[in-house]
Formats: C-alpha cells, sequence, structure tokens
C-alpha cells in the first residue's frame, strides 16, 4: 500500500548558499500510513516544526521529495500548495491561529468557503463538527469570550471540515493547562480511532505515549540514530 506521507532524502538548509550551514532537516526518509498516528518530538530547534511545514508544502526542501496523497507537494507553488492543503492537509496550531473578528461558526466555515464546498452543505458540516465537538453553543460566539480548550475545539473543527485525509498537529496542547491539554489530547485520539491519520508535533512525552501509535525523535534535523528508516517503520 502507498503511505500517505513519503518523504525521501528531505533536507533543508535555510542559508543554502553557504556549504557549511547546518540543516533543519537533514536527509530525512520518511514514511506515514494512512490510518496512522505518528506523534514527532525532539528539543527545541531540532526541526519538528520545520519537517510539519516541509509536508504542509509551507516550505520547500533544498534536496529530496515530499509527496502526500500522492502528490508532489515540494513540486507545487504557493497558489496550488494552498489549493492542495485546503483539500487534503487540516493545521491545528499551539495558539488556535482563530479570527477574532469572526464567530466560531464563521471560523470554521472559511476553509470550506474557500475551498468550493457548497454552501448549504458548508454550514452542515459546521455545525455537525460543532456538535461533534461539543461546542456547538458557542456557534455565534467570538472566539475572544472562549477558554483556551474551547478554542482549540474550534480549531479542530476548522481544520476537519474539508474531510482532509491528513491533520497536522503542532503542539496542539502547549498552550493549554493540564485538563484541557487531556481532553484535547483524548479529541485527537478518538479522531485517529475513527480513520483520521495524524502527525502530531509535541514536546510532552506523555501526551506522544497516550495518543499516538508511533513515536518519533528527531535531534539536530536527523531521525533516530540519523538513518532515513528511522520514521519508516510503524509499530506492530
Amino acid at each position: 500500500m502507498t503511505p500517505l506521507v513519503q518523504l525521501d532524502h528531505v533536507t533543508k538548509k535555510y542559508d543554502s548558499l553557504r556549504a557549511d550551514s547546518a540543516a533543519a532537516v537533514a536527509d530525512v526518509s520518511a514514511a506515514v500510513a494512512e490510518g496512522e498516528a505518528v506523534a514527532v518530538m525532539g528539543p527545541s530547534g531540532s526541526g519538528k516544526s520545520t519537517l510539519l511545514n516541509l509536508i504542509a508544502g509551507l516550505d520547500r526542501p533544498t534536496s529530496g521529495t515530499v509527496r502526500v496523497a500522492g502528490t508532489r507537494v515540494d513540486m507545487l507553488g504557493e497558489t496550488g500548495a494552498a489549493r492542495f492543503r485546503r483539500r487534503h492537509i487540516g493545521m491545528i496550531f499551539q495558539f488556535f491561529n482563530l479570527l477574532e473578528d469572526m464567530t466560531v461558526a464563521d471560523n470554521v466555515l472559511l476553509p470550506a468557503q474557500l475551498g468550493g464546498q457548497p454552501r448549504a452543505r458548508a454550514r452542515a458540516r459546521t455545525r455537525e463538527l460543532l456538535d461533534r465537538l461539543q461546542i456547538g453553543r458557542y456557534a455565534d460566539t467570538y472566539p475572544a469570550r472562549l477558554s483556551g480548550g474551547e478554542r482549540q475545539r474550534v480549531a479542530i473543527a476548522r481544520a476537519l471540515v474539508n474531510e482532509p485525509p491528513l491533520l497536522l498537529a503542532d503542539e496542539p496542547t502547549g498552550a493549554l493547562d493540564t485538563a484541557n491539554g487531556e481532553a484535547i489530547g483524548e479529541l485527537l485520539r478518538e479522531l485517529n480511532s475513527a480513520g483520521q491519520t495524524l502527525i502530531l508535533v509535541t514536546h510532552n512525552p506523555e501526551l506522544a505515549e497516550r495518543y499516538a501509535s508511533r513515536v518519533v525523535q528527531i535531534v539536530d534535523g536527523r531521525v533516530g540514530d540519523g538513518s532515513p528508516a528511522g520514521l519508516a517503520g510503524a509499530r506492530p
């Protein structure tokens, strides 16, 4: 079976003009299967977020190839990458990235509208997600009136509104207290159990162990012991 995510010998240097510049990601080859939940861990500056950005097409590798759902995202232009993300990738951020001048429902609706979903279908999908995530009563509320945990639930609903095959989460519990962090972690596990493919960047080893099926270490841009196979094999 073809992996949902495939990286082959991916290197990212932000100062590519200097031959001796350090790589943010160094010769990483990786595979993530459909329906898998993978947690990526490492110290600050280890390359975790860069790896996620490369998969999302927010950044391009200096060398190597990145495929998501069979598409070479490293070959897409800015407009093409944005269009691809709307259809195939949902993203969750540490600090939510909600639009404060839009209601909860409108924040969730926005990607669906940009993605060309019919209005009635997008609204029905939004209502379904808000109810599923237990925040339906806040549909007409502005984000500033919500708690951190509630805001992250809105962000998750927004990430899921276009039914993307891949969900990327960058420190999704980092701005939350322990109770809300555990609730969001449990929610991500439920989504994965229902078939959602998840790649989770976290500094929290307990979150990684509890809510991911596989934990990957990245240090100085290299996965595992630095060999390309470090991310390739799922747990049995």
